[in-house]
């Protein structure tokens, strides 16, 4: 199986443990970085593996910050994507097991080394169960292909949007279902 892996600096030591022991497993990790231990932003790391898993150069992605909440909220930006913080064995294997995640978001400085082995085993040897756990991910899939654009009402109020920065090229959901509105 094809994993993109990335981290920022936090994660980087703990990606790269990760790394070896794929390809100890016999899978094909795609390491996008970072290839320094400097700072930086855990997002440029999150939408890389994210599109790579979206766009279907990557069968699944595993992600690694300090938490794992800021690379999950980020990967979950991207069409397509169904990220998973996850902080044990059962979260990881649930997570594949009833929401089909194809994308694991770890914490760099949470979790053992031994650990972090065993929910990376669980979670990419875990199927789907699909029933009605495939009913639910199928509504996500709907609302996105519903809602997803390119532009919003927000840019032509000076372009910042309600819940980011600015940025005219930025996807954005173009409206809500009236129940979420309100």
């Amino acid at each position: 199986m094809r994993i993109a892996l990335g981290s920022d600096h936090r994660g980087y030591e703990k990606r790269l443990k990760i790394v070896d022991f794929l390809r100890h497993l016999g899978h094909d990790p795609l390491d996008l970085g970072v290839f320094v231990r400097e700072a930086c932003d855990y997002p440029d790391f999150a939408f890389q593996v994210a599109f790579a898993v979206s766009e279907g150069r990557a069968d699944r992605g595993i992600l690694v910050c300090g938490t794992g909440i800021g690379m999950c909220i980020a990967a979950n930006k991207v069409p397509g994507v169904r990220a998973a913080l996850c902080c044990d064995i059962i979260t990881a294997e649930m997570s594949r097991r009833h929401n089909d995640a194809n994308v694991l978001c770890l914490s760099g400085d949470l979790l053992g080394d031994e650990v972090v082995q065993r929910m990376v085993r669980v979670w990419l040897e875990t199927p789907f169960e699909g029933g009605r756990h495939a009913r639910r991910l199928e509504k996500i899939a709907r609302f996105e292909q519903e809602h997803w654009c390119r532009s919003s009402p927000a840019q032509s109020r000076g372009g910042q949007l309600p819940n980011g920065p600015s940025n005219a090229d930025r996807r954005c959901y173009e409206s809500l279902p009236p129940s979420m509105s309100d």
